[in-house]
């Protein structure tokens, strides 16, 4: 019979409801019972011992909240009887290990990818069209609204035109052509077959704000640009921005010094008239399409992989079944030589010793103590902090203090020890975890994972949300089976089966591995990349939490 509660960890005062609880029921977990004296929703928390104000409780065997009001054995853990409150850190590390996976099992498992010149390993071949500053936001649209279609890659956004057009069929000739037909010859006109699609990014940057923020879009930009899941950008560019050209290129050269990727730029101030530059644009650009039309996939190691771990939309069950399931997963792939990426910082707030614990070397454990201190300073500066991260439906969930959240989001980065830690927008180059300071919010945090080379995304939720990317492919892992059929147009991946005691975290995460593999490979589009979910939105470094 499965579990109604669940006691995460030996050191903690409270249990896990894992369905909802009525008053009068005695729970077991172990070798113990409890008490339920109210009703308690599933996924909230029930004190395992009685509580008065000023006690501290603990969740994962760490601090996440502090008790306001008394509550008694078995009684509700909400918002009017706690309150945040995490444990104090230093930069300082303290031993610590950990018993990490044994990846060996999978050390044959190759993916198809795209083998770049300077030695990346892309999981889809795209070509963007980027502007340097928003004055530019119009051009870009009106190339995709050249390009697009006659190219064959209109099918995913414009599923609901081809739903009007047959309405318009039917009403016109009594018969019209099945949507799923129409969207078929669409992929199948494409002109360009062996590109996966054209990306068209607009952004509200470039000029106007600090240098810093035009230094960090262009960091940012060079980011995707270089991705490996990219063959070669067309840069629109106005003339007098503060993003210059000269900036983008030394980003991009920082990142590559070899310059190995074609980027077509073009200057609005230089070539005259609007004509004059789209007719440029569009002529070089489908040349080089011609040329990035040429690359073939083909077999490439796990260790070619950088996989972004993130969480969005997260509940209760978050930190017991997907998020543990991503987090086994990433150390499984960092054992075969991959990179993972870790980020969300508020949402690392209350788990930092445990996390400066497992960094390789002081000068990591330094760097990441002073970007937690100074992204803290900033939210404090705007009379705001971590502790406002928590968002209505992560409450209603049973997420009601940040730390109990970042406890179960902490779960996503594993046990394996921390290899670099990375400010906003560097890239990633070393094999391992690797933690990256981002935002948590979920569009934000993902555009900068992209931008840090993440050539596939692990997105966890437990409430939903159809967050993607325009270069890398996002798969959605339920923490709960409900949410996965009720939502289904939108999940890859269900990791509910480990809340009622059907799968386990390897077996899910060696599951998950299967999906991620032909997802790398092509052989299977996620749910966003259906949806044309193409979401990027560039973090300004102001407070975002």
């Amino acid at each position: 019979m499965p579990e109604k509660v669940l006691q995460i960890d030996p050191r903690d005062n409270v249990l896990v409801a894992l369905t909802p609880l009525a008053a009068g029921m005695l729970v077991h977990f172990g070798q113990a019972s409890c008490p339920v004296i109210e009703a308690i929703p599933a996924k909230h928390k029930l004190a395992l011992v009685d509580l008065v104000p000023g006690d501290v409780i603990f969740l994962y065997g760490m601090v996440v909240g502090e008790v306001t009001a008394p509550i008694a054995r078995g009684g509700l853990l909400s918002t009017r009887n706690i309150r945040h409150r995490a444990g104090a850190y230093t930069a300082t590390r303290q031993p610590v290990s950990f018993a990490l996976p044994d990846p060996s099992h999978l050390s044959a498992r190759t993916f198809m990818g795209y083998h770049r010149a300077d030695g990346q390993v892309g999981t889809r071949n795209y070509w963007l069209v980027l502007p340097l500053v928003f004055c530019e936001n119009r051009n870009v649209d009106r190339m995709r609204e050249a390009l697009e279609e006659e190219l064959g890659y209109g099918s995913a956004r414009s599923h609901y035109r081809q739903h009007v057009r047959e309405l318009v069929q039917r009403q016109s000739s009594g018969r019209g052509r099945g949507v799923a037909e129409a969207l078929a010859q669409a992929s199948a006109e494409r002109v360009f077959p062996r590109i996966d699609g054209i990306r068209f990014l607009t952004h509200q940057g470039g000029c106007g704000g600090t240098r810093q923020d035009a230094q960090a879009l262009c960091g940012l930009l060079a980011g995707y640009i270089h991705h490996p899941n990219v063959a070669g950008a067309t840069v629109l560019s106005l003339g007098c921005q503060n993003a210059q050209t000269s900036m983008l290129m030394d980003e991009l050269r920082a990142r590559d010094p070899q310059m190995s990727k074609p980027v077509l730029v073009f200057d609005q101030q230089r070539s005259g008239s609007d004509e004059a530059l789209m007719g440029r644009a569009i002529d070089e650009t489908f040349a080089a399409l011609a040329e990035a039309n040429r690359i073939e996939r083909a077999p490439a190691p796990l260790s070619a992989l950088t996989v972004g771990l993130k969480c969005g939309g997260s509940d209760g069950f978050s930190g017991i079944s997907a998020n543990p399931t991503i987090g086994y997963l990433s150390d499984l792939l960092v054992g075969l030589g991959s990179k993972t990426l870790l980020s969300e910082f508020p949402e690392l707030h209350g788990v930092e010793q445990e996390l400066i614990n497992r960094c390789t070397s002081d000068e990591l454990a330094q760097r990441f103590y002073d970007l937690m201190q100074a992204y803290s300073a900033r939210a404090k500066a705007v009379h705001s902090g971590f502790e406002m991260n928590p968002s209505p439906g992560n409450i209603e969930d049973g997420l009601t203090t940040d730390a109990i959240k970042s406890a179960g989001a902490a779960r996503k980065g594993g046990v394996s020890p921390v290899r670099d830690v990375l400010d906003f927008p560097h890239y990633a180059t070393t094999p391992g975890l690797n933690l990256l300071c981002t935002p948590g919010n979920d569009v934000e945090c993902v555009t900068a994972q992209a931008g840090a080379g993440a050539n596939l995304v692990l997105f966890t939720t437990g409430l939903g949300t159809p967050t993607g990317n325009p270069v890398a492919p996002v798969v959605k892992i339920s923490t709960n089976s409900s949410l996965a059929e009720r939502m289904s147009d939108i999940i890859d991946f269900d990791a509910g089966g480990i809340v009622t005691g059907k799968t386990t975290i390897p077996a899910c995460a060696e599951k998950l591995l299967d999906l991620c593999i032909q997802v790398a490979s092509g052989e299977r589009s996620t749910k966003a990349e259906l949806l044309g979910q193409n979401d990027f939105i560039p973090w300004k470094r102001g407070v975002s939490l």
